[in-house]
C-alpha cells in the first residue's frame, strides 16, 4: 500500500493545533501583519464546501465607527440572551463573550446570496452551505493557532441587523463576527469550561454502533 502519511512530526502538529484551539476573547494591541491575515483568508478558502459552490464571503472590517456599530448590535443581543437564560442570567451576564473592541483584525464571515441556484449535494440537506462555511472558519481557525494567533468566533447578533448594517445583498446571512489578534496566552483549557459554565462530554457517550443509542434513564 502507498503510504501517504506526513512525518511524524507534522502528524503531531496538525493534533497539536487541534487539542489547542480555542474560542479567544482576550486580546492584545496591535494590527496582524497583512500577510500573515492573507494567510489565514487563504487557508480558509481552501475548505470544503457542497458541490464545491465556496459559499462564504469574508468583510474585514477597517473602519472604527462600523466596529463600534458592531459591538453595540452583540451587547444587544447578550443583553436578550441573558434575559432568555432565567436562572443563568446572571452567571451568564458574568462571563466575557467577545473581543469586538480590543482585537488586532476584525472580519465577519458570510453565506452568499442566490445560493439557490446550486442544487448539487443541497437539494435535502439546504443547510450544508452553512456548514461548508463552518469548515472555512475552522481551517481559519486552527492556521491562526499554528501562527500564534488568537480567534474568537462570535455569534451574539442578530442577522438581519447586521446584514443591513453591511449593505449585504438580498439572500446573503452573516454568519460569524470573528475577532483575530496576538495573545498574552492561549487558555489552557476552553473560556466555558473553566468558568463553570459547562464540561466537554466523554466521547463515548457521543459515538454510536449501527444505530442510535438512547440514554439510559435512572
Amino acid at each position: 500500500m502507498p503510504d501517504h502519511r506526513y512525518s511524524e512530526a507534522e502528524i503531531a502538529a496538525v493534533y497539536r493545533a487541534i487539542a489547542e484551539r480555542r474560542d479567544i476573547r482576550h486580546f492584545l494591541p496591535g494590527p496582524l501583519p497583512a500577510d500573515l491575515l492573507q494567510r489565514l483568508l487563504a487557508a480558509a478558502h481552501l475548505a470544503p464546501s457542497v458541490g464545491f459552490m465556496q459559499p462564504w464571503r469574508f468583510i474585514r472590517i477597517g473602519d472604527a465607527a462600523l466596529r463600534q456599530e458592531l459591538y453595540r448590535l452583540v451587547d444587544e443581543e447578550r443583553q436578550r440572551t441573558a434575559d432568555a437564560l432565567g436562572e443563568r442570567q446572571a452567571e451568564f451576564l458574568r462571563l466575557k463573550v467577545e473581543g469586538i473592541r480590543e482585537c488586532g483584525e476584525l472580519l465577519v464571515a458570510a453565506l452568499m446570496d442566490r445560493r439557490e441556484e446550486h442544487i448539487f449535494g443541497r437539494r435535502t440537506l439546504p443547510q450544508m452551505d452553512l456548514a461548508s462555511v463552518a469548515c472555512a472558519i475552522q481551517n481559519m481557525w486552527l492556521a491562526a493557532r499554528a501562527e500564534g494567533i488568537g480567534m474568537g468566533w462570535v455569534s451574539l447578533f442578530e442577522p438581519e441587523s447586521l446584514r443591513q448594517l453591511l449593505r449585504m445583498p438580498a439572500g446573503s446571512q452573516p454568519v460569524a463576527i470573528l475577532c483575530l489578534g496576538h495573545v498574552e496566552e492561549f487558555y489552557p483549557r476552553p473560556m466555558l469550561e473553566t468558568e463553570g459554565w459547562a464540561s466537554r462530554q466523554a466521547l463515548q457517550e457521543l459515538v454510536f454502533e449501527n444505530v442510535w443509542q438512547h440514554a439510559k434513564e435512572d
